[in-house]
């Protein structure tokens, strides 16, 4: 299974990193975390040994790392020396215990040392699904074909028209800008090629 979470790191001179990623959680209750090389998650993770699962249902926090926007309140953790999201519902704190290493995609196996609840899940509604979906579709844009990403998005702006509170909105304008900028950045500026 594959959540997506908020993964806050630290490097050796104390700067947090926020990212959001999709984690893999094995049936022994290990967390995977596979960052892409280059990566400062990879690097800061290898660095301490220690990372932080941050959940929230504020969409915002996705959006808003894929966009440059990665000011968000912090709080020390319990057990690791790597500051947590203080508006999180919950939070894992991990331990590195193997990396297998690869050039393009190494496994990070990670034990959880310490985990705490502090507020209830609501559950997300299908606009917090829509930019949840649309953030994943961002962090790929130089990978997919242009044809897909339009097809995507328009069917993901269904349920956002549907069910969006001003969290939604503000996060799903946040990543159209940084769409529009790479469909400009495709032919210079003009429209797509």
């Amino acid at each position: 299974m594959i959540l997506e979470t908020i993964v806050t790191t630290q490097s050796h001179l104390g700067v947090v990193h926020i990212a959001p990623m999709g984690i893999h959680v094995m049936d022994d209750g290990t967390r995977l975390v596979m960052p892409f090389r280059p990566s400062t998650t990879l690097e800061n993770i290898l660095a301490s040994g220690c990372a932080v699962l941050n959940h929230t249902d504020d969409v915002r926090v996705f959006a808003g790392c894929l966009t440059g926007l990665r000011n968000w309140p912090l709080v020390n953790s319990v057990k690791v020396p790597v500051a947590r999201l203080a508006d999180s519902l919950s939070h894992l704190e991990l331990e590195l215990t193997r990396v297998e290493n690869d050039d393009l995609r190494p496994k990070l196996f990670c034990k959880v040392i310490h985990e705490a609840n502090h507020a209830p899940f609501q559950g997300f509604n299908r606009a917090q699904y829509s930019v949840l979906e649309a953030a994943i579709l961002v962090s790929r844009l130089q990978m997919l074909p242009w044809d897909k990403v339009e097809s995507e998005l328009a069917y993901l702006r269904i349920g956002l028209d549907k069910c969006a509170g001003q969290r939604e909105k503000e996060a799903w304008g946040w990543l159209m800008e940084k769409v529009e900028a790479h469909r400009n950045g495709m032919d210079g500026g003009g429209g797509r090629t």
